[in-house]
């Protein structure tokens, strides 16, 4: 009798053993699960409401994906919003432009010299706001003058100080504002000298190369990486010559609570930056706005074609 009751002992003992350490092991394998699930959330890509930004967004997340990163996408975030929804933590990266950082958000002086301005808003940016700048892009986003290709030629006008000097030649086509503001006009005038336009009227900003085009005017304010500037027959891009427009360089701005988690973001998106140039990223939104392709496409296209670069 007394032998039966220890063996029934021993096995209650062994069973009671198995059920712990199943307990154990199972207890042990969750934890691990939702470590993973923690350490592999979604990285939030934003992106502004126009076409550039929406396809250096795309191309980004693709770069990514490729990585092994999930990725959500939060797209056409209002330009005068995103830096709001980037700082409330509702988005994790987005595509922004050195100038917009300088005197939108940091409203800080203007400079023109792209190392100086990138410098003053990666290092304002991480104090401020617990940001980085990664590496900025040679693409250039800013503010310009085109004129008439045909023009051009005939007149000899390839500068800024070219065009001030035959002002009064030309017709302007202006979008309102560009007479007021102080990076329009004002500061031009500052910087050049009098425009003497032939004539001055305000056209819609959806139709200057349209008005160009017809001949209705020669010249139009417009910015450096519009996709319709693919068209150099029809459209000149004229040269800053004495840098008045500060630079809007291209480059990706992740929170550094991210950046800490998954270092490598770095690496990948710089690896994007070095290759967008302002003729790229033209083409880029030429296919777009001029040949009708979804942005997605193009991104995808464009990234297949640099990924193993």
């Amino acid at each position: 009798m007394k032998s039966k009751k220890t063996v029934l002992a021993l096995l209650l003992g062994v069973l009671l053993f198995a059920v712990s350490a199943f307990a154990f092991f199972n207890k042990s394998n969750q934890s691990s699960e939702n470590t993973s699930t923690q350490s592999g959330e979604s990285i939030r890509i934003g992106s502004k409401d126009f076409t550039e930004n929406l396809i250096v967004a795309e191309i980004y997340a693709l770069a990514l994906e490729d990585k092994g990163y999930s990725v959500e996408r939060v797209s056409n975030i209002s330009s005068s919003l995103i830096h709001n929804s980037f700082v409330n933590d509702e988005i994790d990266i987005y595509p922004e432009y050195t100038g917009t950082g300088l005197l939108s958000i940091l409203k800080a002086e203007m400079e023109t010299d792209p190392n100086k301005v990138y410098e003053t808003v990666k290092s304002q940016y991480k104090d401020k706001f617990q940001v980085t700048w990664l590496d900025y892009a040679a693409a250039n986003d800013g503010q310009g003058l085109v004129i008439r290709t045909e023009v051009a030629k005939e007149l000899g006008i390839k500068t800024i100080s070219d065009l001030q000097k035959h002002a009064s030649e030309l017709r302007f086509a202006s979008q309102g504002e560009f007479d007021q503001r102080e990076d329009g006009i004002p500061g031009l005038e500052k910087a050049y000298g009098k425009f003497a336009w032939k004539s001055s009227k305000v056209y819609d900003n959806s139709l200057k190369y349209a008005v160009l085009e017809n001949e209705e005017a020669d010249v139009t304010p417009a910015y450096t990486t519009e996709g319709q500037l693919v068209n150099t027959d029809k459209f000149t891009l004229l040269e800053d010559d004495k840098q008045f427009w500060p630079p809007y360089n291209l480059a990706p701005v992740v929170r550094d609570s991210v950046l800490k988690t998954n270092p490598e973001i770095a690496d990948v998106l710089n690896k994007i930056s070095v290759q967008l140039d302002t003729a790229t990223v033209t083409s880029l939104n030429a296919k777009v706005d001029v040949d009708g392709e979804e942005y997605k496409d193009v991104a995808k296209e464009y990234y297949d074609s640099i990924k193993n670069k």
